[in-house]
C-alpha cells in the first residue's frame, strides 16, 4: 500500500469533502460570516464583534452539523436562542432559522459559483480506487450530493454519508466519530482497516475517537499543529504529497 501513502492494513478511505476533497471551505466561511455578521449587528448594533472567518470558523463551525455549528458560536458570545425546527425559515432567529439562513446563502453560492475538486485530491483518490480501496465521503453537510455533482467527483465515492443520511440514521455529528464509523461499515471494513481523511479538527477528533487505522491531517489553513494535536497520524498541505511514499 505504500504507492498511496498509507499501512497496509488499509482497506478504506474516508474522505471529509469541504476543504479535503472540494474547494467548498471559503464558501462555508463566506456564508456563515454573512448570516452571523447580519445576525449580531441586528442584535447589537453598529459597534457588533464580527464573526471571525479564521478564528471563529476553525473553532465553532468548521466541520459540524450545521446547528451545532450555531449553537457552538453562539455560546461563544454568550448567546442562547430558542432551537426552533428543522423548516424554520431563514429569516427567523432561532438556532435553526439560523442554520437555515446560512444554508440558503451556501447554495446560492454554490448555484452562481460552482464548485471545483481540489486537482491533488482527484490524482489521491482515483490512485486509492486504483490500489483496490473503497472509498467514502462522511461530510456534515446535507448538500453533500450537489456539491459533489459540481465538482464532477461522484462517481469516485462508493458510499456517501452526509448530513442528510445522518439525520435519517440518527447519528450524531463530528466531533462524534458515528458517521465515519458508519462509512466504515457501509464498506464492510472495521474502523481498523479505514483510513481518514480530514482538515477539521472535530474530524481529528472523530478520528481519533472511532479508533482508525491511520488519520490524516490536512492543512489548508495553517494548523499543522493543531491538527497533529488532535489526532492526526501525518499532516500534507495537499493530498497529492501521499503519492510520494511517504509511509
Amino acid at each position: 500500500m505504500r504507492k498511496v501513502g498509507l499501512p497496509d492494513v488499509i482497506r478504506a478511505c474516508l474522505f471529509d469533502m469541504d476543504g479535503v476533497l472540494t474547494k467548498t471551505a471559503a464558501v462555508h466561511d463566506a456564508a456563515w460570516k454573512e448570516t452571523f455578521d447580519d445576525f449580531m449587528r441586528r442584535r447589537e448594533g453598529p459597534g457588533f464583534r464580527p464573526f471571525d472567518a479564521v478564528a471563529d470558523y476553525d473553532e465553532y463551525v468548521d466541520g459540524r452539523p450545521r446547528a451545532d455549528g450555531v449553537r457552538a458560536f453562539l455560546d461563544s458570545r454568550g448567546i442562547k436562542l430558542l432551537e426552533g425546527s428543522d423548516d424554520d425559515p431563514p429569516e427567523l432567529d432561532t438556532v435553526h432559522g439560523l442554520g437555515n439562513r446560512k444554508n440558503a446563502l451556501l447554495l446560492e453560492k454554490i448555484r452562481t459559483e460552482g464548485v471545483e475538486a481540489y486537482p491533488g485530491s482527484v490524482r489521491y483518490v482515483e490512485a486509492v480506487r486504483a490500489a483496490g480501496l473503497s472509498t467514502a465521503v462522511v461530510s456534515s453537510s446535507a448538500n453533500a450530493h450537489d456539491v459533489l455533482a459540481s465538482a464532477g467527483i461522484q462517481a469516485l465515492l462508493d458510499v456517501r454519508i452526509d448530513g442528510v443520511v445522518a439525520a435519517e440514521r440518527k447519528l450524531p455529528g463530528k466531533p462524534h466519530p458515528d458517521t465515519f464509523l458508519e462509512a466504515a461499515h457501509d464498506l464492510g471494513v472495521e474502523p481498523g482497516a479505514a483510513a481518514v481523511f480530514e482538515d477539521a479538527l472535530a474530524g481529528m477528533d472523530a478520528g481519533r475517537s472511532g479508533h482508525f487505522g491511520y488519520v490524516v491531517g490536512v492543512d489548508r489553513a495553517g494548523q499543522a499543529d493543531a491538527l497533529r494535536e488532535h489526532g492526526a497520524d501525518i499532516v500534507v498541505g495537499d493530498l497529492a504529497e501521499l503519492l510520494e511514499d511517504r509511509v
